[in-house]
């Protein structure tokens, strides 16, 4: 059995499905400042993924996984009292906090945000 190579899981503040996508849409427009992800604050627009971002992602030596809220208590029911958003790095037995919501909340930019999973990338290496 091969072990399976870390990777980076990113969580939203959001639960998946049309009507929750709809809702999340509207209160970005509405009330951007009241808006409960930071993480798809950064990296999406109001209708789609940033190019930025997925040029990023694309680019790192490590897979990705994004899941929403509801997607990920299904996939690691192991998981408890996580406040989301959040990065993890995922390894074959363990999950460690890559960026928590704080570190999250504290990237004002998407370059912060690319900067702060590039270190988290770096100091998983050594």
């Amino acid at each position: 059995m091969h072990a399976q190579q870390p990777r980076l899981v990113f969580v939203y503040n959001a639960d998946s499905g049309l009507f929750n996508t709809m809702a999340d849409i509207g209160h970005k427009i509405f009330s951007p400042g009241t808006y409960a992800c930071d993480l798809c604050a950064l990296t999406h627009g109001y209708f789609s993924e940033r190019r930025e971002w997925r040029t990023f992602i694309d680019s790192l030596a490590m897979p990705c996984e994004f899941l929403h809220r509801d997607e990920f208590v299904r996939a690691f029911p192991e998981q408890k009292a996580l406040a989301y958003p959040i990065v993890l790095l995922v390894t074959q037995n363990e999950q460690h906090i890559c960026l928590s919501r704080e570190d999250l909340a504290a990237c004002d930019s998407l370059d912060a945000l690319k900067q702060a999973i590039t270190n988290c990338i770096n100091n998983t290496a050594n």
